[in-house]
């Protein structure tokens, strides 16, 4: 295919309009280039070019490969600027956005670790629910619960959670343990508040199908920490992501009920613009969480047990419930 020097001479003639012009672009003579392109089209044994005495113009042959001269060019300047940038030590401001309650249970107690070995990165840390717009609102890596969707953000898998159906031993123990999800009718629950009423419960079927639950109780809210402090109260039952639960399980403060009966499974990504993958600060931020949520994925399977997986039936990440 000619060497490395024959394609930046060609697409630098091509770029520039003549030999001459790209001579001076790349500070060679014009002859140094029209012999250079002439060696890669007898390596190739096609004509790229028509000469003319007053232009140069493309053969069919020489477009097409013109274009994909551009793109591998292009992907070796991207290589070079990401080693270049790998050396770099990671410094700067760094703003990251995450949901309220995974914030809270794996990833802020965490942070002391991340600003110490980084200390010349500078940390913005908001907590939120909400979906934003990355680019607009100057964010370099957002974290969300459920499908990244369609977009031109880049994302990456960072893990996933379950949502988990659990009450305080004492409330069991006063009312009963739902033994179906048709059950739940005769309980107090404590719903995830939304446009003005709870969301219902969805159970997944054998067959993938997802089953909607209308539930009803005495208190509703729409953060996940509210319903935890009733559920831990013993006012009813409550059906909060894993990883807000995992420490209670542990303790046991709260007990898993319906267990015959998943909850959807959502994934954790991490999404960010393409322009910031290769920032040495966001690098080793996005490293960072994906070791983070590997530990995080190891202790919650010890403390408790394996969660079905489901994934093929999350809601869309605007609809997903907040965290």
């Amino acid at each position: 295919m000619g060497t490395l020097a024959g394609i930046e001479f060609f697409t630098a003639t091509v770029e520039a309009g003549s030999f001459a012009s790209a001579a001076r672009r790349l500070g060679v003579t014009a002859s140094a280039v029209s012999r250079r392109v002439a060696q890669l089209e007898r390596e190739l044994g096609v004509p790229l070019l028509s000469r003319t005495t007053r232009s140069l113009s493309l053969t069919h042959d020489g477009r097409a490969f013109h274009e994909r001269c551009v793109r591998i060019l292009g992907e070796l300047r991207e290589a070079h600027d990401a080693m270049a940038r790998a050396s770099q030590k990671p410094s700067g401001l760094l703003r990251v956005e995450i949901p309220v309650a995974l914030g809270h249970a794996v990833i802020t107690p965490k942070m002391p670790l991340f600003l110490a070995k980084y200390p010349a990165v500078r940390l913005e840390l908001t907590l939120r629910d909400s979906f934003v717009d990355p680019v607009a609102e100057g964010i370099d890596i957002l974290v969300r619960i459920g499908p990244p969707g369609e977009s031109a953000l880049i994302a990456r898998r960072l893990g996933a959670s379950q949502i988990v159906p659990c009450a305080a031993p004492a409330y069991l123990a006063r009312r009963g343990t739902p033994k179906a999800p048709s059950d739940l009718a005769e309980h107090d629950c404590l719903g995830y508040l939304r446009d003005g009423r709870p969301d219902p419960w969805r159970f997944v079927a054998a067959d993938g199908t997802t089953m909607a639950v209308d539930i009803k109780g005495p208190y509703h809210a729409n953060d996940a920490a509210a319903g935890y402090q009733a559920a831990l109260a013993g006012r009813g039952l409550v059906a909060l992501f894993d990883f807000v639960v995992k420490d209670a399980f542990a303790r046991g403060e709260l007990v898993r009920v319906l267990e015959n009966y998943p909850m959807p499974t959502r994934p954790i990504h991490a999404l960010y613009p393409k322009n910031r993958h290769l920032l040495p600060k966001v690098r080793v931020f996005l490293d960072f969480l994906v070791e983070l949520f590997r530990d995080h994925k190891t202790a919650k399977a010890s403390a408790s047990g394996p969660i079905a997986r489901t994934d093929a039936h999350t809601a869309d990440l605007r609809r997903a419930p907040r965290s």
